[in-house]
C-alpha cells in the first residue's frame, strides 16, 4: 500500500473544496482519501508532498498522438489545404512500427504534463495500444470508418480491445461526415444499437464542412447521426464548432458530450465552440488538445487556458466558463465521456489515476485560489507526479517506464526522417 501525505486534495467529480490530508492506494485503486490519520496500516511506501495539490489525472478526449512526426512540419495553412495536401500523403506511408514509435513519444508529453489517459483517433490502432501498454498508459481508442470501410472491422475491434488488458478500450466511431458515406453510417449504427454503445466522430469542425453535409442531405451533420440513429446510445462530438441551435438540442436531448479542442480551432482559423451556450442546455463537456501536428503541443493546460478566455471574449463576459467548470471537463468530464467513470474523481474505490500539482512554483504564488491557479496561471511544469493505475510513472523530472526517454526520442527522431524520404 502506499500513502501520499501532507497534501492538499482536490476530489472532483462534483467535489470541488480543497481538503489537507492524504491518499492512499492499494491494488491500483483508491482506498482511502481524507484527512491524515494517527491509526493507520503499515505502507510499503509512504510519501509526503510537501503540500502539493492532489487531483484526477487530466484526460486529453480527443487527439491523434502519433502525428507527433508530423509536429511544425506543414504550418499556416488551412485545414482542408493542410489534411489534403500535408498530413494525408504522408499518412499514407506510415507503419504499424512508425505508428508505435511516434506514441511513445507523445505519451512521454501526456505524462510530463499530468495526462492519464487519452481518446485517441488514428491508424494501426494494434500498434498504438501495444506503445500505450509498454508504458503503462491508460487509452480509450476510437473508431475511424471511412467511406467505403467494412463496419465488420469496427466490430471486430470492439470486441479486440474491450476484451484484454485493463489499460486498453473501445468505442465505436467514423472518422468524419465528408470522409464517410451512408453506407458506411448506417452499417456503424446497426452496431451501436447490436451491442448499446455509444458513436463518436469529428462534428461540425470547420463551417465548409457542416455546410457541404447541408448540400449534400439538407441537414447539419448531428442532424444526419441522429437520423440514422447513431445516437441511441449516446457518444459525442469531437470539436463542435458549428452547431445550430437544434444541433444542441440534440446534444442535449441525447445526453451527448462535447469534446472541445480550442488550440487547434484557433491556430486552424476554424472557429470558438459554443460552450457557454452548450452549458446552458446542460451538455456534457470534455477537452482535448487534438493532434500534435494541429496543435501543437499536446499540452491540457494550455486548452484549459484557452477554453476558459476565448469564451469570455466570445461571450463579451469575463465570467463565462468559469475555472472550476473547465478544470472538472478536463478531468472529470473527459473521464465519464471516454467512458471511464472509475478515473473520474479522488474516492475510495476508484482507479489510482492521480496526478500532483507543484503549488510552490514561483507562477503559483501568492496562492490564493489553487484551482483557479491551476487553470489561469498553471502548466506542465508544475506537474510533480503522474500516476496510473496506482503506478507512478513520471516523478520529479524522471520516468519510470521500463525505457529510457532519450531513447524513445531518438527513435521518433529517425523514424520521421525516413517517412520524409518515403513521402518525396
Amino acid at each position: 500500500m502506499l500513502r501520499l501525505y501532507n497534501a492538499k486534495v482536490l476530489p472532483l467529480a462534483g467535489q470541488t473544496k480543497i481538503i489537507s490530508g492524504e491518499v492512499w492506494v492499494e491494488d491500483g485503486r483508491i482506498a482511502y482519501v481524507g484527512p491524515q490519520k494517527k491509526d493507520r496500516p503499515t505502507f510499503e511506501r509512504e510519501l509526503d508532498m510537501g503540500k502539493d495539490l492532489l487531483m484526477p489525472g487530466l484526460k486529453n478526449a480527443h487527439t491523434h498522438s502519433a502525428m507527433t512526426f508530423l509536429r511544425c512540419l506543414a504550418e499556416d495553412l488551412p485545414l482542408q489545404e493542410w489534411l489534403e495536401k500535408k498530413v494525408f500523403p504522408l499518412e499514407a506511408k506510415l507503419r504499424p512500427e512508425d505508428v508505435y514509435a511516434f506514441t511513445r513519444l507523445a505519451v512521454l508529453e501526456y505524462l510530463a504534463g499530468g495526462v492519464t489517459a487519452a481518446f485517441d483517433m488514428y491508424f494501426h490502432r494494434e500498434a498504438y495500444a501495444r506503445a500505450c501498454v509498454d508504458m503503462g498508459f491508460r487509452t480509450v481508442l476510437c473508431g475511424a470508418l471511412t467511406a467505403g470501410d467494412d463496419p465488420k472491422l469496427a466490430e471486430e475491434e470492439y470486441k479486440r480491445f474491450n476484451s484484454g488488458n485493463p489499460l486498453v478500450s473501445y468505442r465505436f466511431g467514423a472518422h468524419a461526415e465528408y470522409t464517410s458515406d451512408i453506407k458506411t453510417l448506417r452499417g456503424l449504427s446497426e452496431l451501436t444499437l447490436a451491442y448499446q454503445e455509444p458513436f463518436w466522430t469529428h462534428n461540425s469542425e470547420t463551417r465548409r464542412e457542416t455546410y457541404a453535409c447541408m448540400s449534400r442531405y439538407g441537414k447539419t451533420p448531428t442532424e444526419l447521426f441522429n437520423l440514422l440513429g447513431l445516437y441511441e446510445y449516446g457518444g459525442g462530438g469531437f470539436h463542435c464548432v458549428f452547431l445550430c441551435e437544434e444541433d444542441m438540442n440534440i446534444f442535449a436531448r441525447r445526453g451527448l458530450w462535447t469534446v472541445t479542442c480550442p488550440a487547434s480551432n484557433a491556430k486552424l482559423a476554424s472557429g470558438i465552440a459554443p460552450l457557454t451556450l452548450l452549458r446552458k442546455k446542460g451538455v456534457g463537456l470534455a477537452v482535448g488538445t487534438d493532434g500534435p501536428a494541429s496543435n501543437n503541443a499536446l499540452d491540457m493546460f494550455r486548452e484549459m487556458y484557452m477554453a476558459s478566455v476565448l469564451q469570455k471574449l466570445l461571450e463579451s463576459d469575463a465570467g463565462a466558463c468559469p475555472a472550476d467548470y473547465i478544470l472538472e471537463a478536463a478531468a472529470s468530464g473527459g473521464a465519464r465521456a471516454m467512458g471511464l467513470p472509475d478515473c473520474d474523481g479522488l474516492q475510495a474505490g476508484k482507479r489510482a489515476d492521480i496526478i500532483a500539482i507543484d503549488l510552490s512554483a514561483p507562477n503559483m504564488r501568492p496562492l490564493h485560489d489553487p484551482l483557479r491557479s491551476v487553470v489561469y496561471s498553471g502548466g506542465r511544469e508544475n506537474v510533480r507526479m503522474t500516476m496510473i493505475d496506482g503506478k507512478i510513472l513520471y516523478m520529479d523530472g524522471k520516468y519510470n517506464i521500463g525505457a529510457e526517454p532519450e531513447e524513445i526520442v531518438a527513435e521518433a527522431e529517425r523514424r520521421t526522417k525516413e517517412m520524409i524520404k518515403r513521402g518525396t
